[in-house]
């Protein structure tokens, strides 16, 4: 492995958790967002604990998107899987959506080896089909640039059981 970043079993068992819905679970009790961090050490990557929302996290709030940016460190790099809810004209959608989080105040050194290791983590999450990228941010202030990235307004009509 060229970075010499190894990808943790937990994140293995996680992103299962998260695309696997088992059969009588309390849906309340789904990972909806999950946070990846490179360890302090430098060599895995590793699920951020304290980093992670369930369904009933979000009950009752009026602006999903901004609570999941709001997750995010504005001084840190991470990587995110996000199960999102969402309908397009045809029928409702769940999908999930990788980002990489690589805010303008991080290190240069840090959005580096985030940027090196990707590739690594993205090898373990089989069936991903959207990705989304944060550098800045413009591009998470607000829902429309991840619209964007799930087809624009013409496709997506609902986001998180919210009209666009």
């Amino acid at each position: 492995m060229a970075s010499g970043i190894a990808v943790h079993d937990d994140v293995v068992l996680t992103f299962d958790k998260i695309r696997v819905r088992l059969q009588g679970a309390d849906k309340q009790e789904q990972l909806k967002l999950v946070l990846f961090k490179i360890s302090d050490d430098g060599k895995c990557i590793v699920v951020d604990e304290d980093k992670c929302l369930k369904v009933k996290d979000l009950n009752g709030e009026e602006d999903v998107f901004r609570k999941i940016v709001n997750m995010m460190p504005t001084e840190d790099c991470r990587y995110a899987l996000y199960d999102c809810s969402w309908e397009s004209k045809d029928s409702p959608k769940e999908d999930l959506v990788f980002i990489m989080w690589a805010p303008e105040h991080s290190t240069i050194k840090k959005k580096m080896k985030y940027a090196s290791s990707k590739q690594y983590i993205k090898a373990k999450f089989q069936g991903l089909k959207f990705e989304w990228q944060v550098n800045d941010m413009s591009d998470a202030k607000d829902s429309s640039v991840f619209i964007d990235k799930l087809g624009g307004r013409g496709v997506v009509k609902k986001l998180e059981g919210k009209e666009v």
